[in-house]
């Protein structure tokens, strides 16, 4: 909880704003407290947003910007995909109301950097008279004392957006969910192509297995500079290697502690899964896992949707040596782009991503491919970014769409292909998909 609301009669005026100098004294003083002494990473991203936060016109700053100015991101880099900027943020906040309610207790004017926001919020506060003067930390206040008192609540935003906050992700998660059990014929209905391709996919097996991608594995291996293969991540080998590597920085191993410690899934990642899931009848049969928990015991026995590339789903590295079209990641760039192993006449061996001042253009693919034991089958869907994924999602359950590539493959059945999509999204539209190229398998 913030120390701003430690105790309301502790708060004195702060209808006078603090000066630039005292607020990047505080700044300074707080980076250089014992909070900070081990991480400089977070010193440096506490300086940037204090700085950056009493320039003019500074009423705004950016994940993006943080990015690339504090912890070395490209100017293209996918924030959907790399969310380092808000797990750090996270820990930086812990650290400002820890040296608040310890060796900072004295200060006067203290700051918060509210949640959705990277700009601090200063207020001035005078001594609590029962402080003790001999300079040790003062006793923890019960929860009662924590409250904001009445007139307070009555004049906090924050609470109440919060709460706004909660019950609309209620709201969402219960409308989502009657949604699929009580219509769930609705996007079936009138869509042949829909229901040859769903219908075929699903026809070995009973039970289908959606497995989501690990934006914490992600993120490690940028920490750790090289790609985590399947059997490292099973056994979390790669966590045992930086521990007790002499290279890496105390800083560091505890930067891949705090990140492989969450669960992390993209929105795209998600909207992915959504959009298979709702698809129709099927949906009874999906069952939706984090990579870090599906079990190759699983695989034996059930069809297998793996959504976004080996870098976030190491899962794709057990087809490595059936597919042309690969998602590879650029790490001196942090880009991810398509190899293509084998290109036909016309087709470019590598696709990048393409930005510009109205545009995105991204790349997407899609393998479709039986499991190593031909017992069930696969779907690999991965995008050079997360809307790129969600996008490849949504042309696979668009009657549209796969009646394009249905007719591409001269009508029949859908035997087991690959194909790469362009994606592109003019500003303030939705993405379109373009079939770039194709690969069928016997």
């Amino acid at each position: 909880m913030s120390v701003l609301h430690e105790n309301p009669a502790s708060l004195s005026d702060t209808s006078i704003p603090a000066s630039v100098e005292e607020r990047l004294a505080i700044i300074e003083r707080v980076a250089n407290s014992t909070q900070f002494s081990k991480s400089t990473r977070l010193r440096d991203f506490l300086r940037f947003v204090g700085k950056r936060s009493v320039k003019a016109g500074a009423n705004e700053i950016h994940e993006h910007e943080i990015g690339v100015q504090v912890f070395g991101r490209s100017e293209s880099y996918d924030r959907g995909q790399d969310n380092i900027v808000r797990v750090n943020a996270t820990e930086l906040r812990k650290r400002i109301d820890s040296y608040f309610s310890s060796e900072g207790a004295h200060e006067t004017l203290i700051f918060t950097i509210p949640r959705g926001s990277y700009i601090p919020v200063y207020e001035y506060r005078s001594l609590a008279p029962d402080i003790p003067a001999t300079g040790e930390p003062p006793v923890p206040l019960g929860i009662d004392s924590l409250l904001p008192s009445a007139s307070r609540w009555k004049n906090s935003q924050v609470f109440w957006i919060f709460l706004s906050a909660g019950l609309a992700a209620i709201c969402i998660f219960q409308f989502v969910q009657m949604r699929s059990l009580n219509t769930p014929t609705r996007a079936w209905a009138n869509k042949p192509n829909v229901v040859a391709f769903w219908t075929e996919f699903t026809k070995p097996n009973t039970l289908t297995d959606i497995v989501l991608p690990d934006e914490a594995v992600s993120m490690s291996e940028e920490i750790v500079g090289h790609p985590i293969t399947l059997s490292d991540y099973l056994d979390k080998a790669y966590i045992h290697e930086f521990e007790s590597s002499p290279k890496m920085s105390a800083e560091r191993k505890a930067d891949l502690h705090t990140i492989f410690n969450h669960n992390l899934v993209t929105f795209g990642g998600f909207h992915a899964a959504q959009e298979i899931i709702e698809i129709g009848p099927i949906a009874r049969s999906m069952h939706l896992v984090h990579s870090r928990f599906y079990e190759a015991e699983s695989l034996k026995r059930n069809n297998l949707i793996l959504i976004g590339g080996k870098k976030a789903n190491p899962w794709v590295h057990l087809f490595d040596d059936q597919v042309n079209f690969s998602l590879d990641y650029d790490d001196a760039h942090s880009q991810a782009f398509v190899s293509n192993h084998q290109p036909k006449p016309g087709e470019e061996p590598i696709y990048k991503v393409v930005m510009d001042r109205n545009a995105l253009y991204g790349y997407s693919v899609i393998s479709y491919l039986p499991n190593p034991s031909h017992t069930g089958n696969v779907l690999i869907i991965a995008g050079t970014d997360s809307d790129a994924t969600a996008a490849a999602a949504e042309f696979l359950t668009s009657e549209e769409g796969l009646r394009k590539l249905r007719t591409t493959f001269g009508g029949g059945e859908f035997h087991y292909f690959e194909v790469l999509l362009k994606t592109s999204r003019l500003s303030g539209t939705s993405f379109n998909s373009q079939l770039v190229a194709y690969r069928t398998h016997a």
